[in-house]
């Protein structure tokens, strides 16, 4: 392994600081699960690395408050999963997890960097985006917050400039609304997903309100599927309105193939998938 410089400042802004917008190979680390599989593998060699381990402890942690969960970037996925107050509040959070990876890896893998790093086939930030989650941002010039679904712009791409970190997570009160995200893989329930589709809603007199459909690890990063939730939305969940749906997401999705499945067999994931989305939301049983 190349040798690199290590520094580890004691408040966010420090670290901020020490960024360097103009090389690549200047990165800040939180868990590292990622980041250090990169360098091991070799095709990722830094030049200087930047902890997060020691800023403020503020940044690691996760509170609820009049329904909103907010959660500091340095909390880590096993404290978001055994943290009572954001499961009660939002249990789609609290299913999902135990799903992602495995335990070993959620004891050291943090909230900002699962974010930050934009491997599309990770199970929280299609979730996120369903719930009409935001990142707080900090860079030199101050902080700003994006939206969830907006935060990435391509495979392993995103909105974040080299200078900055994402601080945080706020998730808007759920307010009564039904949330699910499924997740479909080749193997166990915690490897990397072939498709994984997050839906929110509300839901009115029988009708879906405010539908939100996202799909991820299919396609190269997060994705909103605004076709579907146009036909969901003011719609039931018969079987009529969830095929069609299901058919609309499929015609609509930038579906890329991988080890896990072809595009084609990918693409009947998902046009099967949203409907059993929805329903999981529905009933609250996790399916995967």
């Amino acid at each position: 392994m190349t040798p690199f410089e290590l520094l580890e400042p004691r408040t966010l802004q420090e670290a901020v600081g020490l960024l360097d917008p103009d090389d690549a190979n200047v990165r800040p680390v939180a868990g590292g699960t990622a980041l250090m599989l990169m360098m091991k593998a070799g095709v990722f060699a830094p030049t200087r690395l930047i902890s997060l381990q020691h800023i403020e402890a503020k940044y690691s942690e996760i509170a609820v408050s009049e329904g909103a969960l907010r959660i500091g970037a340095m909390a880590t996925l096993s404290s978001l999963e055994r943290h009572k107050d954001a499961a009660a509040a939002f249990p789609a959070i609290a299913q999902m997890l135990p799903q992602l990876s495995n335990v070993r890896v959620r004891n050291v893998a943090c909230i900002g960097g699962a974010l930050a790093h934009g491997d599309p086939h990770m199970d929280l930030p299609p979730v996120l985006a369903a719930l009409g989650a935001t990142v707080a941002i900090a860079g030199p010039k101050g902080s700003r917050e994006v939206a969830v679904d907006a935060l990435y712009t391509g495979y392993y791409e995103t909105v974040l400039g080299r200078d900055e970190l994402i601080a945080g997570v706020t998730v808007p009160a759920l307010a009564g609304r039904k949330a699910g995200y499924l997740k479909i893989t080749a193997r166990s329930a915690d490897d990397w997903p072939a498709l994984g589709v997050a839906v929110a809603f509300g839901v009115d007199g029988g009708k879906l309100r405010g539908v939100r459909v996202v799909a991820s690890a299919a396609t190269a990063m997060v994705v909103r599927l605004t076709d579907a939730e146009n036909i969901l939305d003011g719609a039931g969940a018969d079987d009529a309105t969830l095929t069609a749906a299901g058919d609309a997401a499929a015609a609509q999705a930038p579906i890329i193939g991988d080890i896990r499945g072809s595009v084609a067999y990918k693409r009947e994931l998902l046009r099967i998938g949203v409907g059993r989305a929805v329903r999981q939301a529905l009933t609250g049983k996790t399916t995967h």
